[in-house]
């Protein structure tokens, strides 16, 4: 996944906190979903590290 789609919804979250409230159910939704995004990125980059490691074993 592209670092880009991240900060993309990054971008957005900002966006949609500062014109519904850190509290509203839409900003809580992006902050989920740029939740899951990051979560993904960082199991890529451990199933990467893991590949790594095995070459280098």
């Amino acid at each position: 996944m592209p670092v880009n789609e991240i900060e993309h919804k990054r971008q957005q979250l900002i966006k949609t906190a500062l014109h519904y409230g850190i509290n509203s159910t839409k900003t809580i939704q992006c902050s989920q979903e740029l939740d899951l995004l990051i979560l993904q990125e960082i199991k890529g980059l451990n199933k990467e590290t893991l590949k790594e490691n095995s070459r280098n074993a």
